[in-house]
């Protein structure tokens, strides 16, 4: 696999909580030059950087990170985010309704989710840190019946990020409709093939560039 192959599978990522606009722009230009999948960057910045960048794939993370906001709140994010700009909504689960055991209330969400998101792509990040085996299982199909393009393995704000074990699960248990998103502790070129390799369509990292173009840092 190529270098470039690897970067159009990237969301090229800056989700600090002290990214400055400076550190957003600096991103979007290495999105842009490195023909990345996206850009991932957090709400309040979609407006600015798609004035600033009009022909960028934006995405950016709704119920970020911790996913326990309500469905109406997550709903009015999501609207506003499309509204300035966004071509791409990755959101979090309520990791409490999946510990309650209440799946249908995260496949409600998510189909509410997907009605703002349209045509727009909607990712599910389901936090597999904080899951045991049945949770995950029980997730990859709220994803499928809630009608997501992708599900997304962390936020990389949780206790650990992406598992090669997992996207094998994933692979197992996801509808055919439903792609695959490792994020979450991917900083090496060995690791961005790995994932891609196991079947991942999409790499969520803000390392990429650094890892597979060092030449050029």
């Amino acid at each position: 696999m190529t270098v470039e192959e690897m970067l159009a599978h990237v969301d090229h990522t800056q989700l600090k909580v002290f990214a400055t606009w400076e550190d957003i722009q600096k991103l979007c230009r290495e999105a842009l030059k490195y023909h990345t999948a996206s850009v991932c960057i957090p709400p309040s910045y979609v407006k600015r950087a798609r004035e600033a960048f009009p022909q960028l794939n934006i995405c950016t993370v709704i119920g970020f990170p911790n996913g326990y906001n309500t469905k109406e709140v997550k709903v009015a994010e999501a609207k506003q985010a499309i509204a300035e700009g966004a071509n791409e909504i990755d959101m979090v689960v309520n990791i409490g309704d999946v510990k309650n055991k209440e799946f249908d209330k995260v496949t409600d969400e998510i189909k509410a989710l997907k009605e703002v998101a349209g045509s727009k792509i909607l990712k599910v990040i389901v936090e597999t840190c904080y899951l045991t085996e049945d949770e995950k299982i029980a997730l990859c199909r709220c994803v499928t019946e809630g009608g997501a393009d992708f599900i997304k393995t962390s936020t990389g704000f949780g206790t650990a990020g992406a598992q090669l074990e997992d996207i094998e699960l994933f692979k197992k248990y996801v509808g055919p409709t439903v792609k695959i998103k490792a994020a979450g502790g991917i900083r090496t070129k060995e690791a961005i093939e790995a994932f891609l390799n196991a079947g991942c369509d999409r790499i969520g990292c803000s390392a990429a560039v650094k890892a597979l173009c060092p030449q050029e840092q």
